[in-house]
């Protein structure tokens, strides 16, 4: 026998071997969330291209038979889905470019403009962001009617047109701009405004990306303020439409595949917004952990 199979093995190896079990479990952990996580998308994508009996029979089979696109063809033709999406392009984009400037010019304005009650200010719209959107809903409705404006495009748009979290993120972004760039612009000849828009606000661009980001998935999956801002199916957008849809309005029957199929598209969108920009977004994220 030799010496060196009596030897015992050394603690490196059995750290080595320790670290790459732990490697691993931890891996093998991460993909079964995975699946639990991605489980529902694939059935709802398998539901939309079944017909109404397969999906019916076996809702959770993660693959139809046959396959067939017939729910998409109802989708365009016997609802107003199309209706839905012209108003939630509609609102998405005003809603979006007015949070992105409004939001802007709030943040600047807490984070470099000395006004007194600028410290109430600012602790107003942390507490803000701490009150549930559901405790809005019936005031936002008594404000809406009292103003004349409920059940129309402005109904949809104003009251969301600005949001705490936007002017808290772009407010604590300004707040890591050093004050010397803004001095120099200054000295230059520039006024606040001036110094706002050509100085400060290039140098924001992860910051607004971000922003962009949040506010048009806000705004294209915004449901509970449709709920009391209009009544009319001509102002439905895409949440308000689905959401009428999956209630039964087309009839009787589970209708898995319409409304699954309707779902999936009102997905699309704000998955390939993500996908573009999800660099930027990622790096806007970790920067202003950075700055914290």
């Amino acid at each position: 026998m030799s010496v060196a199979a009596d030897r015992p093995r050394s603690p490196a190896r059995r750290d080595g071997g320790r670290t790459l079990a732990s490697h691993f479990v931890g891996y093998a952990v991460l993909v079964f969330f995975a699946l639990v996580f991605l489980y529902p998308f694939v059935i709802q994508l398998a539901n939309a291209f079944k017909s109404e009996p397969d999906a019916a029979a076996s809702p959770l089979a993660p693959l139809p038979d046959p396959v067939t696109t017939a729910a998409f063809t109802r989708i365009f033709e016997g609802t107003g889905f199309p209706r839905w999406v012209a108003n939630s392009l509609v609102v998405t984009t005003v809603v979006t470019a007015g949070r992105v400037f409004l939001d802007s010019l709030a943040g600047y304005a807490l984070a470099r403009l000395h006004f007194r009650g600028r410290a109430a200010v600012t602790g107003a719209v942390i507490a803000v962001m701490a009150v549930p959107g559901v405790v809005l809903l019936i005031p936002k409705f008594l404000v809406l009617n009292q103003l004349g404006i409920y059940n129309s495009y402005t109904a949809l748009i104003l009251p969301v047109i600005v949001d705490a979290a936007g002017v808290f993120i772009m407010r604590q972004f300004f707040v890591s701009v050093p004050v010397s760039v803004e001095e120099a612009a200054r000295i230059d000849g520039a006024g606040v405004f001036r110094t706002f828009w050509s100085v400060v606000l290039p140098m924001a661009r992860p910051a607004l990306i971000t922003l962009t980001i949040l506010s048009f998935q806000g705004s294209w999956n915004e449901f509970p303020h449709t709920l009391v801002a209009v009544q009319s199916p001509e102002l439905f957008t895409l949440p308000r439409g689905v959401a009428d849809l999956v209630s039964g309005s087309l009839g009787a029957g589970s209708q898995y595949p319409l409304k699954l199929g309707a779902a999936l598209l009102a997905t699309i969108p704000v998955a390939v917004i993500f996908l573009l920009f999800q660099r930027h977004f990622v790096r806007g994220a970790a920067e202003g952990a950075s700055k914290e």
